[in-house]
């Protein structure tokens, strides 16, 4: 079969890989999109855009009941209709990626829908169903493959009918009782948003604590809100055998512990199978679940990779970062290298749990002389004000030799948001002296910074 000689290949569409191929395309470059799912990936279809629309929902219905403690009476009957009609409609058009594959080829590139393997040095085999078409690409491969659901090898869960995000994304109907397997951020985000719109919901999480990855003072927090929601919480434990039987889940954990519900969702993680994408055709070893890049992007010879296959995070802002970095490398522009001394996270539960940079844990195994403090949010003039709805902190880490901020973490309404001030603090190095001499505004969430700063400073 005769090659088809283009200058770039992206293998993957997401987020990252549309923007890598998009800005190659408008620089002139001849450029091939792969993907045999949508173009735009897992974000926009069953992952932050319609995930936000639920929790959008689920908040405002967690105000309503808050009336009662604050302004009046509300009666509240929960409706899951117009979440769903939204994500179908405003979302994902019916999951369909027309107007994302028209984006892209609007910029003047190619898009090939089909399964894209490395086969060789610059070379792609795309599987388009009963044909095969094979591209060699003059200036090199973009690897942006994604991931998919991680399922755990469970005794009797395999065809069960449970769900991955992907399915809850597409739910037309609330079941009325819901089992969570994993307490990171996909598993606490769903767990609340059902739970408010009425599933009996409890949420399991192998780990000592939910959001294991973050700091133990927001799991804590974060795990007091859940719980005064009436979502059951078990830590430390892991399903060990799934039955499904009259439309209804049976899980036992190895705590010996029984659940059952209407429905399970399945949280408990991402992977990705680099064999299946042919990496150890550039010398790539294709036995683990991430691809190991330079600053640059850069993984092999003629190759670049992007996205939640370099293991910096299963984040869209991560990915199209790293896109902008990648596409200048390959137009040989110069510049700017990767950073992630300020990566920010949000997980988007009410309240909002978010952090950047690095945890107290991670700057002490970096060697640093971590000094941290925290400032209570229902302590501070805006959460006494707030008062119901008002639970969180703010912890931050410093570098002590340095005197600059090294992390920060966040619990609060709109925590995501205060975050942004922390984070250009951590990625400019501004010196806790300079923080200290700010004026907050008052009375705002962000302003219980200042405590926090001060602290410090004894």
């Amino acid at each position: 079969m005769a090659a088809e000689e283009v200058d770039i290949v992206v293998v993957g569409m997401g987020p990252g890989g549309e923007e890598v191929a998009a800005r190659l395309a408008r620089a002139g470059l001849h450029v091939v999109g792969v993907d045999r799912r949508l173009v735009g990936g897992e974000c926009p279809y069953f992952a932050c855009v319609p995930t936000k629309m639920m929790v959008r929902g689920a908040d405002a219905l967690a105000e309503a009941r808050r009336v009662p403690e604050l302004a009046g009476t509300t009666e509240v009957r929960p409706d899951w209709a117009p979440i769903a009609d939204r994500i179908r409609e405003e979302a994902t058009t019916d999951w369909d990626d027309a107007s994302a594959v028209r984006r892209f080829e609007d910029t003047g590139g190619h898009f090939v829908r089909g399964t894209g393997r490395v086969t060789g040095p610059a070379e792609v085999t795309v599987a388009t169903g009963e044909s095969e078409r094979v591209f060699q690409a003059r200036r090199g491969i973009v690897l942006n493959p994604g991931t998919e659901p991680a399922i755990p090898p469970i005794d009797g869960l395999e065809g069960t009918g449970f769900w991955t995000n992907r399915e809850a994304a597409q739910a037309r109907e609330i079941p009325r009782s819901l089992v969570v397997l994993g307490g990171g951020p996909v598993g606490v985000e769903f767990a609340q948003v059902f739970s408010r719109f009425g599933s009996d919901t409890a949420l399991v999480e192998a780990a000592p604590r939910l959001l294991p990855g973050g700091e133990p003072e927001t799991s804590e927090s974060i795990t007091d809100v859940l719980t005064s929601e009436e979502i059951t919480v078990h830590t430390g434990v892991a399903a060990r055998r799934v039955r499904h039987h009259d439309g209804q889940f049976t899980v036992e954990l190895d705590s010996g512990m029984t659940l059952s519900a209407e429905q399970l969702l399945v949280a408990t993680g991402r992977r990705t199978d680099l064999a299946e994408l042919g990496v150890k055709q550039v010398g790539l070893d294709d036995s683990v679940n991430t691809i190991e890049v330079d600053k640059w992007m850069r993984a092999a010879d003629r190759v670049w990779a992007i996205g939640d296959v370099t293991g910096r995070g299963a984040f869209t802002h991560t990915s199209v970062y790293q896109a902008r970095i990648a596409a200048a490398d390959i137009l040989e522009q110069g510049g700017e290298t990767a950073d992630y001394r300020a990566a920010p996270a949000v997980t988007f539960t009410d309240p909002e749990v978010a952090a950047v940079g690095l945890t107290e844990a991670q700057a002490r195994e970096h060697g640093l002389a971590a000094r941290t403090a925290v400032s209570e949010i229902p302590s501070s003039a805006r959460g006494w004000i707030h008062k119901t709805g008002n639970a969180g902190l703010i912890k931050l880490v410093a570098d002590g030799d340095r005197d600059v901020l090294v992390g920060a973490s966040v619990v609060a309404p709109a925590g995501g948001e205060i975050l942004g001030m922390l984070a250009v603090a951590i990625h400019a190095e501004v010196p806790l002296s300079q923080l200290r001499s700010m004026m907050f505004a008052y009375p705002t969430f962000h302003r219980a910074i200042e405590p926090a700063l001060e602290a410090l400073s004894s």
